[in-house]
């Protein structure tokens, strides 16, 4: 087998570039997880740009018969997206679509963000019908692959009922795109046993009865169980049930190289209540009387589900007061109209006059009581993981009954967790599909842990497709945790069906062997993933992937996730006394430590609320140790410090002047080869230093701290900038246009909020530095009395972390927007403006205010796609490059025509990008001077 694969390495290294060939085994286990609870290490990684590309790798591994599966953001939960063969990943090539008819259709190529597809729909007032919880990083591909529904899809509006067509590329490299005449014909002609074996299975299920109506059985409940069996009823004509057969096929049948959805209505007017109930009798009584009425979404929590978020900020106080036999329903109803949501949600409270709640939220349009109540929903599952114990993993199922068995149901499944000691275990879901998820608890690390998952899976299983005829997979896709259970649930003639299938579509096998398909009965329970203790910053890590979309370095080394992950290997090594390879630690320090840029937006995506930046700035600290002293002299000799940086600026300057932009550029290339890069990167865009020391102003009026970053202190304005004043003299400029008196600390220079001690794992100094600006500035603000504007994001988001006084600390735009905009008089300018929204912006929430400001001061605002953190992270720009590169390798092609300038609130991140845009960028001051002359 090894020699097939190094045959295999050979012919792909024809037509793919090294780097996207991965065999390094360190990577492979990284890029290899999943969010499912198995572990699987591929051979190899492959990272596929284009459908070509897809094809003559399919080729290639049907040739050698060597496995393959397919990933897109491996957010799957029931193991189908791991290989201990070549798993197929996808470059961001893979992001475009087409909308037609108005936005009644839309074409997506699987690397699709299934959010990024409701924005692109959101103008028309559509949106794709699959709504899973995970779609802000889950994707196209796989959303279609697991049938992946979600809150308000139900069963109408999934991949398989909104399907338009889509093409697709079978296992031996055969393309079909399903709404082409021409490639329906010349697939005809290829691939004539399969449409006729589709034609046959049609033919048999539609001639027996008793098959026909268990399909008709199954498909009336949410099911991911097995294939799209109804597809084989639902049409007659073959290329129809090909389509629909590979939705929810999780990659076991072909690539979907392109999905078209027939979209549908994202209305406008929305509200929601929430309902307690006693008792889950009565809860799920009320649930049968609202599926005849116009609800949007019905969610079930149960007792303990609602205990676990009791303590969450935002709660209803009277959920502390519940116990668990207490349920409740979150109900959301939507309107084309205000008169129609109203008359709606008449409708449904008119439903179930006849049970009286014990307390409820009334049905409100109140935007942020709303988003407080989802938020409720959406916690309960990261509740569960943030409180397990440490070395277990995160369970998750999703089963379906018939609605009218649902509360003698959900009695039965809760007496199983009492029997086999699941006490923590929590029951939530979409009521009206009768779609269940239960979450808990399990380690995996000793035989009899290992035994009571089983017997427990065997208990559940039985109570679900036998007792009931439920689904046993609802909505997360069959995977490997179900495969042994298919059989049970679809029976000896609907199992055979679906194996006819896999043969019929694979006949050689290759594509994601054991998922779905499997003959093990005990599949459930190998290759189960070890969650070792690592480091408490990460031990609640789940492994989930929501982190990666936002990650600067995701396409240059690693993402959060599988930072994690070769850490967990690293400690899990060291714990068990195995030998550490060097590979190992020198791919973590490189992928791992230096090219994390730390700047925490993964926590805001991560559902136990994880900053992967804290446990890397850690790391730093003992790497870092050796140049202490120096550090502690440069931060006890700041002013000093950031003279010699303006001296070098300065030095710089004169040599461009002299030399010319490009030979300069050539001259530190050369530098920086044979220093082994430790020469910082020089960049055009690179400023002379700010001669400009700002001044305090004192005319009797409103009184406001300016703190001068240290960058903006030392950083003059950048070479092609329209506008030469430094960023000091434009913050004073509009500060005396809102009639602003300004107060300047004391011994200015010496002073720095720590950020670049932080960074670079030195947090003692950094408090230090903290420490000593939080004083100065509570003497100048009159201890507090006066607010505090630093003009660089960053800067202002670490001193609100750190600081214990009553100080109020803003960054521009929050600045602007609370104190300045009444007072100045803003005319857009006739310009397209690019908006960079900082990592630090984001963080405290002023995404929505940055762009409005920017739309009160320009005629036309562009915020780039899929640019978050730009990835200079401080000096990392200088020193690190190749981050800020990849981070931003998106941004120029985005620039507008015509567009010649961006704005953003870090003067360092404006290096960055303008070096990448081609534009110049420079803070939102800039833009809100020159609007308010």
């Amino acid at each position: 087998m090894a020699s097939q694969y190094h045959r295999l390495i050979a012919e792909l290294q024809q037509f793919l570039p090294d780097n996207r060939i991965i065999t390094d085994s360190a990577l492979c286990l990284a890029y290899g997880t999943d969010a499912s609870f198995y572990r699987l290490v591929p051979k190899m990684v492959l990272r596929l740009a284009n459908t070509a590309e897809v094809i003559r790798v399919l080729q290639l591994c049907s040739q050698h018969a060597i496995h393959c599966t397919f990933r897109a953001a491996g957010t799957s939960l029931s193991g189908q997206a791991i290989s201990d063969s070549v798993l197929i990943t996808l470059t961001d090539d893979w992001r475009q679509h087409d909308i037609s008819e108005q936005g009644k259709k839309i074409c997506l190529q699987p690397g699709v963000l299934g959010a990024d597809a409701n924005k692109y729909l959101a103008p028309f007032g559509r949106k794709i019908g699959p709504d899973p919880a995970s779609i802000n990083s889950c994707k196209i591909g796989g959303i279609a692959a697991n049938n992946a529904s979600g809150m308000c899809c139900g069963t109408a509006q999934n991949s398989y009922r909104t399907l338009a067509g889509m093409s697709v590329v079978l296992a031996d490299g055969t393309l079909l795109d399903t709404q082409d005449a021409q490639s329906r014909t010349r697939f005809a002609e290829q691939q004539p046993q399969l449409l006729a074996g589709l034609r046959q299975l049609h033919q048999e299920v539609t001639t027996n009865p008793s098959l026909a109506d268990l399909i008709q059985h199954k498909y009336r409940l949410k099911n991911t169980t097995g294939y799209s069996l109804n597809a084989l009823l639902d049409f007659a004509d073959p290329f129809d049930m090909l389509a629909h057969l590979m939705i929810g096929s999780e990659g076991t049948l072909g690539f979907i190289n392109d999905i078209t959805y027939h979209t549908v209505p994202d209305h406008q007017f929305k509200a929601s209540c929430l309902l307690v109930y006693s008792d889950i009798e009565t809860t799920c009584l009320a649930v049968t009387e609202l599926a005849n009425t116009p609800v949007a979404a019905v969610e079930l929590m149960d007792g303990r589900a609602l205990r676990s978020i009791a303590n969450n900020a935002g709660m209803p106080d009277f959920i502390k007061t519940l116990d668990d036999e207490a349920a409740a329903l979150l109900i959301e109803v939507h309107g084309e109209s205000a008169a129609q949501l109203q008359h709606s949600c008449e409708q449904a409270m008119a439903a179930i006059t006849a049970f009286v709640p014990l307390n409820q939220v009334p049905f409100t349009q109140d935007p942020t009581v709303c988003a407080t109540l989802w938020a409720m929903r959406k916690g309960m599952f990261p509740a569960v993981g943030a409180v397990r114990e440490t070395g277990t993993t995160v369970v998750i199922e999703d089963i379906a009954f018939h609605v009218e068995h649902l509360a003698a149901a959900v009695r039965k499944l809760t007496s199983l967790f009492e029997r086999f000691g699941y006490h923590e275990a929590i029951i939530f879901g979409h009521a009206l599909a009768g779609n269940l998820h239960f979450v808990f608890t399990q380690g995996f690390d000793n035989q009899e842990e290992r035994d009571r998952y089983g017997h427990f899976m065997d208990a559940v299983t039985q109570l679900v497709a036998v007792e009931y005829q439920g689904s046993l997979k609802a909505e997360h896709g069959t995977g490997r945790n179900m495969a042994p259970y298919v059989e049970l649930e679809w029976g000896h003639e609907g199992y055979r069906l679906i194996q006819r299938i896999k043969a019929l579509f694979d006949p050689n096998g290759i594509l994601n062997p054991g998922v779905i398909v499997n003959a093990d009965p005990k599949a459930h329970l190998n290759n189960l993933k070890p969650l070792p203790a690592a480091d408490p910053l990460v031990d609640k890590c789940i492994e989930c992937g929501f982190c990666e979309a936002v990650c600067p370095s995701k396409n240059l080394s690693l993402t959060p996730r599988q930072r994690i992950v070769l850490y967990r290997e690293l400690q899990r090594r060291q714990a068990n006394n195995e030998v550490i390879d060097d590979n190992l630690q020198q791919v973590f320090d490189y992928q791992g430590i230096d090219t994390c840029a730390a700047t925490g937006l993964c926590e805001q995506r991560c559902p136990v609320g994880i900053n992967t930046g804290d446990l890397i700035r850690k790391l730093r600290s003992a790497r870092y140790q050796r140049f202490q002293s120096i550090a502690r002299w440069s931060a006890g000799h700041f002013a000093g410090t950031t003279q010699a940086v303006a001296i070098g600026l300065n030095t710089a300057g004169m040599a461009r002047k002299l030399l010319g932009s490009q030979t300069m550029t050539h001259l530190n290339q050369g530098l920086r080869k044979l220093s082994k890069n430790t020469v910082p990167l020089w960049l055009p865009t690179t400023p002379i230093a700010n001669r400009h020391r700002p001044q305090g102003v004192d005319q009797g009026r409103s009184k406001v701290v300016y703190f001068p970053s240290c960058a903006s202190r030392t950083l003059g304005q950048s070479p092609n900038a329209q506008d030469p004043r430094s960023l000091t003299k434009v913050t004073l400029a509009v500060l005396e246009k809102a009639g602003f008196d300004v107060i300047v600390p004391r011994d200015l220079n010496s002073l720095c909020c720590g950020m670049p001690y932080q960074s670079k794992g030195m947090p003692d100094l950094a408090d230090d530095k903290s420490r000593e600006l939080e004083t100065h500035l509570w003497q100048a603000s009159e201890q507090g009395r006066w607010p505090v504007l630093m003009d660089t994001s960053p800067c202002a988001k670490l001193s609100q972390d750190n600081f214990t006084r009553l100080l109020t600390v803003y960054e521009p735009v929050a600045f602007i927007l609370d104190h300045a905009l009444a007072r100045l008089q803003l005319t857009p300018v006739p310009d397209t403006v690019m908006l960079h929204i900082t990592c630090s912006s984001q963080r405290m929430g002023l995404a929505d205010k940055m762009l409005q400001l920017a739309q009160r001061c320009a005629s036309k605002v562009v915020v780039p796609e899929h640019i978050g953190c730009c990835g200079f992270a401080g000096d990392k720009g200088f020193t690190l490059p190749e981050l800020n590169a990849s981070a931003l390798a998106t941004l120029k092609q985005q620039v507008p025509n015509g567009c010649t300038r961006g704005i953003s609130n870090s003067r360092t991140c404006e290096l960055g990008l303008s070096h990448h845009s081609g534009i110049n960028y420079e803070s939102i001051l800039y833009l809100v001077d020159e609007a308010s002359q």
